[in-house]
């Protein structure tokens, strides 16, 4: 039941910032379900590859490129799907900033709905 509602969360979070940001686009809220997903995927399955694979660059960075593969995970995923469209690298940064933030949120909220799991 977490995993649904942290889906069905993470959706309308894209489409706030499709809302708080002219960047990005969604088109609807099954795309932005989609896309939802296919962000969860990706910052499961490519994310882990590529922080390892750019360790050297984050540690010279402080970190700070951390939120370039942020910003890459959520761009490609925009170029993935069709209802679901980022204008720029500099949009799916800020884009990917917003997600992030309402992300720490909603996980703070489901931590307190469901404490036990």
């Amino acid at each position: 039941m977490k995993l649904i509602t942290k889906w069905l969360l993470s959706a309308a979070a894209l489409l706030a910032v499709a809302y708080l940001y002219s960047g990005v686009e969604i088109k609807s809220f099954p795309a932005a379900l989609i896309a939802a997903f296919i962000i969860g995927l990706f910052n499961t399955i490519l994310r882990p590859i590529l922080v390892i694979l750019t360790l050297p660059v984050t540690v010279v960075t402080l970190g700070l490129f951390l939120f370039v593969i942020n910003a890459l995970m959520f761009w490609s995923a925009a170029g993935l799907l069709e209802g679901f469209n980022v204008t720029g690298f500099g949009a799916a940064l800020i884009g990917s900033l917003i997600y992030s933030a309402l992300g720490i949120v909603i996980d703070s909220a489901l931590q307190r709905l469901f404490p036990n799991q």
